[in-house]
Order: structure tokens, then C-alpha cells, then sequence
């Protein structure tokens, strides 16, 4: 060995397996291997906060587009019911005449047996099924309401039903007809008035 050959370069070894050994990372050949303890690149916090921040806007977007849908929902479904009790009130309405017409055959005893009976009742059955009530009846207290006056009669203060011309139906609490009356005002308390002195006299 000369004494030239003591002063060699010395001889450098790259490493270009694409696999870490160490770390089992795959390695970007275009850069080679970082040194440790190096600073992360730049840019590389803003571009995470930038992502955070989107992640954040869709997830907002998201929430609200399905509260506007659960809103939506109720909506259509409350419409839905609405129409449908319009629709049935409108066929009910059209079947009341029928219910009148049995009502005077009920009131002249035809109804009291035969076919016309089994008929009538099956009719008022499904009708009440279909959440019809009747109303209407003499001794009610007077409600404008329900009650449509044709007839007044009386000097007292507290009006009441005298006479049913034609009976009220209301459909759930929906009034589909007026009952027609003839209205008779009353004196309030009138028997209560009339006991007291006996009451007193005791």
C-alpha cells in the first residue's frame, strides 16, 4: 500500500431499496431518505386546517339538508291528512240528505222493522265509523256554533233548543252542518228562584 492510497475518498453507499427496512415505509425515491428529526414540510399545517375547515362546512350542509327533509316529511304527511279528512267530509256531506230522509221515516215508525231498518242502521254505522256525529237536540243549550236559529221565542236571557227542524253533523271536530232550531230564551234559575223561599221559610 503507497502512502497515496492512505488518503482514498472515502466510499459512499446509497441505499436504494424502495422498502424501509427499519420503518417498512415505502420510500419516495424522488427525495430519498429524510433525515431524522426534520421539520415538516412547508404548507403542510395550513393545507390539514384547510381540510378540517371543509370537513366542518360539509358536515354542516349535511345536517341541515336533513332537518329540511325531516320538516318536509312532517309537512307532506300533515297536507296528507288534511286532504284526506276534506275528501271524506266532502263525501259525507253529500250522504246527509239520505240520513234526513231516514230521520222522518224513524220519526213516522217505518223504521221500526223490515228491510229499510237493516239498511239505515248499517249506513249510520259506517258513517259514524267514518268519525260522523249528530247534534242537535231540543232542551241544548243554544251555540251559535252549531246552531242555526230560525225561530226566537221568549223573554228570557238563557237560550235554549225548542225545536230541531234539521239536525247538525260534525266530522271529528269539523261542523259539516249547521243543526236548523227553533230558539226559546228562559229566565235563569227560574226553579232554582222558585225554591229559595220555601228553602228560607225553613
Amino acid at each position: 500500500m503507497t502512502q497515496g492510497d492512505s488518503h482514498e475518498e472515502p466510499v459512499t453507499v446509497t441505499d436504494k431499496r424502495r422498502i424501509d427496512p427499519e420503518t417498512g415505509e415505502i420510500r419516495d425515491p424522488s427525495t430519498g431518505p429524510a433525515p431524522s428529526g426534520s421539520a415538516p414540510e412547508p404548507g403542510a399545517e395550513p393545507a390539514a386546517s384547510a381540510e378540517g375547515a371543509k370537513v366542518a362546512e360539509l358536515t354542516a350542509d349535511l345536517q341541515r339538508v336533513q332537518a329540511e327533509f325531516a320538516n318536509y316529511r312532517k309537512r307532506a304527511l300533515r297536507d296528507q291528512q288534511v286532504s284526506a279528512e276534506r275528501a271524506k267530509a266532502t263525501v259525507i256531506t253529500q250522504l246527509l240528505g239520505v240520513l234526513d230522509d231516514l230521520d222522518r221515516a224513524r220519526s213516522h215508525g217505518d223504521l221500526e222493522s223490515g228491510p229499510l231498518k237493516s239498511v239505515a242502521d248499517k249506513l249510520v254505522s259506517t258513517l259514524e265509523g267514518l268519525g260522523l256525529t249528530g247534534f242537535g237536540a231540543e232542551g241544548d243549550e243554544f251555540d251559535p256554533a252549531l246552531h242555526e236559529a230560525v225561530q226566537h221565542e221568549g223573554d228570557g236571557s238563557v237560550p235554549v233548543v225548542g225545536t230541531v227542524m234539521r239536525r247538525g253533523y260534525k266530522v271529528g271536530d269539523v261542523v259539516v252542518r249547521h243543526a236548523m232550531v227553533g230558539v226559546v230564551d228562559t229566565v235563569e234559575n227560574a226553579d232554582e228562584n222558585s225554591d229559595q223561599p220555601a228553602e228560607s221559610a225553613e
